[in-house]
């Protein structure tokens, strides 16, 4: 009899394992943090979440940048932004406001103009992203053209 009860145990415990093994060993996919849309999230770039980040462009000279930065401090803050190289190198600040948002490129902010990016279409534009007293990031943000009607009012 309980030899029964053991080898009935041992097929249960196997059945549950077996059918529900790979949720045991694998990564959920929603527990995954990625970038949504077209443009890219900045990792660890100080007290601001620096959020879908792209630059429209036509020639791939001058651009402008997308951007929804999210002040979750109760302190206004600062974000500098940097791009180029050398004696090019172009510096931005854009200021936020405590518990606040900016969004570049929407009807009530205006994208960042970008002159000289000198980047290609469908490449990526090198920028450096910081804020509060982090280190910053250097991150490759994409560089997109007007083909989508949603970006093509945003071209300089």
């Amino acid at each position: 009899m309980n030899s029964r009860l053991i080898a009935s145990l041992a097929v249960s415990a196997l059945v549950v394992l077996g059918t529900s093994g790979c949720a045991l060993v694998s990564t959920q996919a929603t527990q995954l943090q990625y970038s949504a849309s077209d443009g890219v999230n900045i990792p660890h770039s100080g007290p601001l979440d620096v959020r879908n980040v792209l630059v429209v462009t036509e020639d791939g000279v001058d651009g402008v940048l997308v951007a929804a930065i999210v002040n979750t401090t109760s302190e206004p803050q600062t974000l500098n932004i940097e791009y180029g190289e050398g004696s090019d190198k172009t510096s931005e600040k854009i200021r936020v406001p405590a518990n606040g948002v900016v969004s570049l490129g929407t009807d009530e902010t205006d994208a960042l103009p970008l002159e000289g990016i000198d980047s290609a279409l469908g490449t990526n534009l090198p920028m450096f992203f910081q804020s509060g007293d982090s280190e910053g990031v250097l991150y490759a943000v994409p560089v997109l053209d007007g083909s989508l009607d949603y970006y093509g009012d945003l071209l300089p």
